[in-house]
C-alpha cells in the first residue's frame, strides 16, 4: 500500500517516488501545500473507498499517517 500512496502523492508534488519514505514530512520533506493536500486526500477517497474527515487533516504530518489512517478506515468497513 506504501508504494500506491506515494503514487497518489507524486501526481500532486514535483518528487522523486524513491524520495519519500513512511517517515517523510508532507510540508518538510515533500514540500505539499494545503491545497496539494486536499487533493491527495481525494484521490485517496476515490482509490481506497474511505472518507477522511476534514478535522483529521490537520493531524496528518507525514505519510506514515496516511497510511495508518487508511489501514484503520479499511479495517472498519
Amino acid at each position: 500500500m506504501l508504494n500506491e500512496l506515494i503514487d497518489i502523492i507524486c501526481e500532486f508534488v514535483e518528487i522523486e517516488p524513491e524520495e519519500i519514505t513512511a517517515e517523510s514530512s508532507l510540508r518538510n520533506d515533500i514540500g505539499a501545500s494545503s491545497f496539494d493536500l486536499m487533493n491527495i486526500a481525494v484521490e485517496i477517497e476515490r482509490n481506497y473507498h474511505i472518507s477522511v474527515p476534514d478535522d483529521k487533516l490537520p493531524l496528518i504530518k507525514t505519510v506514515g499517517d496516511i497510511a495508518a489512517l487508511i489501514e484503520t478506515a479499511t479495517a472498519t468497513v
